[in-house]
C-alpha cells in the first residue's frame, strides 16, 4: 500500500561497520523457528524471529536493504499490538520469538513483570495519531486543519456531520492510542489519563463513537473498507498510513492533527530477554542499522513515518511543526477501565450471524473442535452484542440468537454455550442457501445502528441449494445499507480457498485461515473486526 519512489541505500551503510564484523558470530546463532540449518561447515545468515504490529509489513523494503548491509534477516509474523502484548505477558513469545516491533509498548510496560522479559528496546520512528477527513467535508465543516480540537470534531458527530472509522482498541494499538488521545481531549485533562478523567468524559465519549461507521482489527482493511463504503466522511488513524492513503489517491484527504494533542507511536524494536545471544547481538546490528542516517531517509520517504534521528528531516509530505504529545494513561486500571468502557459502554454494538458448517463431514473431531472454539469466543462477547448461532447442513437447522444483556451477561453466555455442545453433524453443505438466509436475518433491522457482519465456518466446498451465481446475483440486489454486511470466511479442513475468498472479496469481508492455525484462534481474531 506505501510503495514509492525514495531514495536508494548504498549497499553498505556508514556505521553497521559492528554488524558486519558479528557475522561470525550471529552465524551459529540463527533463531529460525525451524532451527539452525545444516551448513556443511559455513556459518549460515543471523535470522531474528520477530512478533510485529501488522502494519509494519510496509517495512519490508527497509528490512530487505538491511539483510544486504548487516547479514541479519528477519522472519516477522504480524499482528495486532495488544494480541502480541498478550503473547509477551503470558511467555507464549518466549521461545517462539527473539524480538517484538510493536507501535508502542506502553500498554506492554503496564502489565506485571514485563521488565524481566525485556533485554533492550529501541525506537525507530515515529507516527501520531491525525484524523484524515475528505476535502469537501473539512470544506462544509468550514474547518481549518490547523486549529481544529477534539471537542470540534465531537460537536461534529454529535451534529449528525462527520462519521468515520477507526481500528479496534482492544486489538489495534492505533484505535487504543485514537481512544486515549480523544478521552484526554474530550476529558480536559492535563496530564496523564485518572479513572476519574474516563467518567467525567463518557458522555462525550457516548456520543463521539456514536458516529464510528466502520471497525477493523487492522489499518490495512480499514482503509480497503473506507473506500468501498464511499460514504464515510473520516479515518482515525495513524498519520502514516492516511498519508499513504493519499500518495495512492492525491487529494483524497486532508490530514487533520488535533491542536490539543495526540498520541504518538514510537516503534521500538524490542529484544526479549528469552532470546539466545546470538540473536540479541544480531538485533542490535539491525537496530544501529535502522537508525543510521541511510534508513532513516528510506523509512521516511518509504512509509511516511518521521526519523528519530536528528539531521535526518522528514519527508516532504509530512506536517512540520508541532501538536502537543499527550501521555500513555499511567496505571493499568485507567487503560484497562478504558478499553472496557469502550467495548461494553461507548461503541455501538455488534450484530454478528455465525453461519456453522455441521454438514456430515464435520463428524468426530471436526465438530468438537468447533464447539470448543464457540465455548472460548463465548467469553468474549460484549454487553449489548446480538449473537446469532445458525447451524447448517443441507439447510440452515436452527436459528439461535441471543443478546447479552449487561444486567445479566451470564444468561446469554450460558444459553450460547448450550446451543454449541448441541450441535450435532449430518446432511450436505449448503453454503451459499445459508449465507442468504444470514443477510435476511440481519436484514430485520436498522444497520445503521449497529456493527453487523457474518462469519462462515465450513470445512467443505458448496454441495447443495443456490449455486454461487444465484447468491452474487441476490447480495447485488440488496439495497446498499445492507451490502454494508461483510462476510469473514473461516478456512476450515477441506474448504474450498477460492469459494471462501470470493465471498469474502464480494462482500468486503476478509478470508481467515484455520488451516494454518487454530479455530479458536481464527474466531478471536475476527472479534476485532465485529
Amino acid at each position: 500500500m506505501r510503495s514509492a519512489r525514495t531514495r536508494g541505500l548504498r549497499p553498505r551503510a556508514p556505521g553497521v561497520v559492528v554488524g558486519l564484523a558479528l557475522i561470525a558470530l550471529l552465524g551459529a546463532c540463527t533463531t529460525d523457528a525451524a532451527g539452525p540449518e545444516p551448513d556443511s561447515g559455513r556459518n549460515s545468515p543471523p535470522t531474528l524471529r520477530v512478533l510485529a504490529s501488522s502494519e509494519l509489513a510496509d517495512m519490508q523494503p527497509v528490512l530487505d536493504a538491511a539483510r544486504e548491509a548487516t547479514g541479519v534477516s528477519v522472519k516477522a509474523t504480524y499482528g495486532g499490538t495488544l494480541d502480541a502484548v498478550e503473547q509477551i505477558a503470558s511467555g507464549k513469545a518466549d521461545g517462539q520469538y527473539d524480538a517484538v516491533w510493536l507501535s508502542s509498548n506502553d500498554y506492554l510496560r503496564l502489565r506485571p513483570g514485563m521488565a524481566r522479559r525485556i533485554s533492550s528496546e529501541t525506537p525507530v520512528m515515529t507516527s501520531p495519531v491525525a484524523i484524515g477527513v475528505k476535502p469537501q467535508t473539512v470544506a462544509r465543516l468550514g474547518w481549518h486543519p490547523e486549529q481544529v480540537t477534539w471537542t470540534q470534531v465531537h460537536r461534529a458527530v454529535t451534529d449528525g456531520r462527520l462519521t468515520y472509522g477507526m481500528t479496534d482498541p482492544v486489538h489495534s494499538n492505533s484505535g487504543f492510542s485514537a481512544l486515549i488521545s480523544v478521552a484526554s481531549g474530550l476529558s480536559g485533562a492535563q496530564s496523564a489519563l485518572t479513572d476519574a478523567d474516563v467518567r467525567r468524559a463518557t458522555p462525550k465519549l457516548t456520543e463521539f463513537f456514536a458516529g464510528q461507521q466502520l471497525t477493523s482489527g487492522s489499518s490495512g482493511w480499514l482503509a480497503t473498507a473506507y473506500a468501498r463504503r464511499g460514504n464515510v466522511d473520516a479515518l482515525v488513524n495513524y498519520e502514516s498510513v492516511l498519508m499513504s492513503m493519499n500518495r495512492e489517491k492525491p487529494g483524497s484527504l486532508t490530514v487533520v492533527r488535533p491542536q490539543d494533542g495526540v498520541v504518538t507511536a514510537d516503534y521500538p524494536f524490542t529484544l526479549l530477554s528469552s532470546a539466545p545471544r546470538g540473536a540479541r547481538e544480531a538485533g542490535r546490528a539491525l537496530t544501529e542499522y535502522l537508525r543510521g542516517e541511510e534508513a532513516q531517509r528510506a523509512i521516511t520517504e518509504k512509509t511516511l513515518r518521521r526519523p528519530v534521528v536528528a539531521g535526518v528531516r522528514p519527508a516532504a509530505a509530512l506536517a512540520k511543526g508541532t501538536r502537543r504529545e499527550l501521555p500513555f494513561p499511567g496505571t493499568r486500571s485507567v487503560a484497562d477501565g478504558l478499553l472496557d468502557a469502550y467495548e461494553n459502554k461507548l461503541r455501538r454494538p455488534s450484530r454478528t450471524v455465525y453461519v456453522l458448517d455441521t454438514s456430515g463431514s464435520m463428524k468426530g473431531d471436526r465438530l468438537e473442535r468447533l464447539k470448543a472454539a464457540l465455548g472460548e469466543l463465548t467469553e468474549d462477547f460484549r454487553d449489548r452484542e446480538e449473537v446469532t448461532l445458525m447451524p447448517f447442513g443441507s439447510a440452515v437447522k436452527r436459528v439461535s440468537t441471543h443478546r447479552v444483556d449487561p444486567a445479566d451477561p451470564a444468561a446469554a453466555r450460558t444459553a450460547i454455550r448450550a446451543t454449541a455442545r448441541s450441535l450435532t453433524a449430518e446432511g450436505e453443505t449448503a453454503i451459499y442457501s445459508s449465507l442468504q438466509e444470514a443477510y435476511e436475518r440481519l436484514g430485520q433491522a436498522d444497520p445503521a445502528q449497529t456493527f453487523t457482519s457474518v462469519v462462515l465456518m465450513t470445512d467443505g466446498e458448496n454441495t447443495v441449494g443456490k449455486a454461487p451465481g444465484a447468491f452474487d446475483a441476490y447480495y447485488r440486489g440488496l439495497p446498499a445499507n445492507r451490502r454494508h454486511t461483510p462476510v469473514f470466511p473461516i478456512l476450515f479442513g477441506d474448504s474450498d480457498r477460492a469459494e471462501l475468498e470470493h465471498i469474502a472479496s464480494l462482500t468486503g469481508g476478509r478470508l481467515f485461515d484455520a488451516t494454518r492455525g487454530s479455530l479458536d484462534g481464527a474466531f478471536e481474531e475476527i472479534r476485532g473486526y465485529q
